[in-house]
C-alpha cells in the first residue's frame, strides 16, 4: 500500500525501543515506513503492532555496518514506495562499562562501526536517493542522546561517537542545502525502554556513588521526531533535547 501522505520513511533500530516508538508513530500518521534492524522478528513485531497501517511497512534486516546491507535497504525501500521523505538515523550500541583503560579495541571498533559509520553509511545512501528524486530533498534525523553532549562514567566509545553525531548532523546540514537536504538532531536522555530499564534500580554517577534515575514514556521521543520529520523543507529543527524532567542532567558532575 502506499503511503496515505505521500511521505515515505527509514528509521533504523526499528525493532525495539526508540526506533519502533518512532516508527509506529509515523504509520500512525500515514506516513510507509522502512524497518530497519539487525534482526527480521522484531522488525515484523513492529510492523504487526502498527494494525491496519501495518501494510505501510516494509521490514528489512539490516546491518548499519555492513555496506551491501545498507544499500539493499535502501533500495527496497525506493523499489516499493518509489522515494524517501525522512531518515531517522536510530540505530546504536554501547560497549560494557569498563575503565577506559581496560576497553578492548574490538568493543571500541564495534560501537563505532554501528553508531558512527553506520549513521554515514545511511545518510549517504539518502543522499543519493533524496537528491535525484521530484519533488526533490528530504529530511535526516540523527538521534545524537544526552551523551552527545555530556558522558556517563565509563561510557568513553558510546559518548565518542555521539559527540562525532554532532559533526556529522552539522556537516550534513551543510552538505544538503544544495539538494534541499535538511539535517537536525535529538538529543535524548532517559526514555523508558529496555536498554534503560536498569535506571530504575541504580546508574553509576560522575562522583562514584549508584542512585536510580528518573525515566520518560518514550511516547514523547516519538512525537518528538513525529514533529521534526512533519516540518516543511524550509524549516529545520536543527538542535532538539527531549528528557527526563528530573533526571540529573543539567548540572551533572
Amino acid at each position: 500500500m502506499e503511503s496515505a501522505t505521500g511521505k515515505v520513511a527509514i528509521v533504523t533500530g526499528a525493532g525495539s525501543g526508540i526506533g519502533r516508538a518512532a516508527a509506529l508513530a509515523l504509520l500512525g500518521a500515514g506516513w510507509a515506513v522502512g524497518l530497519a534492524g539487525r534482526r527480521g522478528e522484531p522488525l515484523e513485531e513492529t510492523a504487526r503492532s502498527a494494525g491496519e497501517a501495518a501494510s505501510r511497512a516494509l521490514p528489512h534486516p539490516t546491518d548499519v555496518s555492513d555496506p551491501a546491507s545498507v544499500r539493499s535497504l535502501f533500495e527496497a525501500v525506493k523499489a516499493r514506495f518509489g522515494r524517501l521523505d525522512l531518515l531517522f538515523n536510530n540505530a546504536g550500541t554501547g560497549a560494557p562499562p569498563l575503565p577506559l583503560e581496560e576497553l578492548s579495541v574490538e568493543a571500541w571498533r564495534r560501537v563505532v562501526d554501528v553508531n558512527l559509520t553506520g549513521a554515514f553509511l545511511c545518510t549517504q545512501a539518502a543522499f543519493r536517493v533524496m537528491k535525484d528524486q521530484e519533488p526533490r530533498g528530504g529530511r535526516i534525523v540523527n538521534n545524537g542522546s544526552i551523551s552527545a553532549q555530556v558522558p556517563r562514567p565509563r561510557s568513553v566509545a558510546y559518548t565518542a561517537t555521539k559527540h562525532a553525531i554532532t559533526g556529522l548532523t552539522r556537516s550534513t546540514s551543510l552538505d544538503g542545502r544544495a539538494y534541499d537536504i535538511a539535517c537536525g538532531q535529538i538529543d535524548i536522555g532517559n526514555a523508558a525502554t529496555e536498554m534503560t530499564r536498569a535506571m530504575s534500580r541504580g546508574v553509576l554517577q560522575a562522583d562514584g556513588s549508584v542512585a536510580p534515575e528518573p525515566t520518560m514514556d518514550v511516547q514523547a521521543v516519538a512525537e518528538a521526531v513525529l514533529y521534526m520529520a512533519s516540518l516543511p523543507l524550509e524549516a529545520n529543527v536543527q538542535f532538539m533535547t527531549v528528557m527526563a524532567t528530573k533526571m540529573p542532567f543539567i548540572g551533572r558532575g
